[in-house]
């Protein structure tokens, strides 16, 4: 059996690189700009749809958003 765990979120990261701010982030996605900065500071973790706004908004994986841990057991 193999389980992912979702570690940090890597929005904020990915906004710098793009040069974005979380506010333009928060204007192009619809969500709040309170909301992206609880993504942006690890303080409450994005749901799917917002995870795939995301990816779209920005051109990466949804993968891509957070670290992951990946365990296998037998």
């Amino acid at each position: 059996m193999i389980r992912s765990f979702r570690g940090n979120c890597l929005l904020q990261s990915i906004l710098n690189n793009q040069e974005m701010t979380p506010a333009e982030f928060a204007r192009r996605s619809g969500w709040s700009s309170r909301m992206v900065y609880y993504w942006c500071d690890n303080s409450k973790p994005m749901s799917v749809e917002a995870m795939h706004t995301a990816s779209l908004i920005l051109g990466v994986p949804m993968e891509a958003l957070y670290t992951w841990k990946v365990v296998e057991k037998d």
